[in-house]
């Protein structure tokens, strides 16, 4: 989201620790598939366990990760769909504090087009999909589109991150 607020409220979510650069630059693919894979990502970096727990627990609290977990190739475990949503800007980070307190929405974001508000679905069935998709619509108070996929193509999402010093 664009905000463009320059309060103690953002530096919270913009200010970031050494562990949590690393966290976040470092450990977006190739999650170990040990039974303690925080563990593991500890002694890479040479802190506790407990270090990496709370950073990412500080990270989820103030919204700048969702979660933590494998991304399967779409529609090979479950139903998603692409979702998009038309928001007056005044409205945009309401309702996009809305779509994302779904757990089956995965990310959203926003876009400079009309249908502004993007966003991912997954559900265990077509039939709970769409009613995910009625609830959103429902909580948001505006119509969605949906635009399920017709061919996949992978789209490496990784990115490297630069800190402002």
């Amino acid at each position: 989201m664009n905000d463009t607020k320059n309060d103690s409220t953002n530096d919270s979510i913009t200010k970031f620790t050494p562990l949590e650069q690393h966290l976040l630059n470092d450990f977006q693919r190739d999650l170990s598939l040990s039974a303690t894979p925080y563990a593991d990502i500890a002694n890479q970096l040479g802190v506790s366990e407990e270090d990496i727990l709370k950073s990412v627990q500080s990270l989820q609290s103030r919204g700048v990760i969702s979660r933590v977990g494998p991304v399967f190739q779409p529609n090979r475990i479950g139903v998603s769909t692409l979702a998009a949503m038309s928001v007056p800007t005044e409205d945009i980070e309401c309702v996009a504090r809305i779509v994302s307190a779904f757990p089956e929405v995965n990310h959203n974001y926003e876009r400079d087009h009309k249908y502004n508000l993007w966003f991912v679905v997954t559900a265990s069935s077509e039939e709970h999909l769409n009613i995910v998709l009625y609830e959103i619509e429902q909580h948001a108070e505006y119509p969605l589109m949906s635009l399920p996929m017709l061919d996949d193509y992978f789209i490496d999402l990784g990115f490297k991150l630069k800190w402002a010093n």
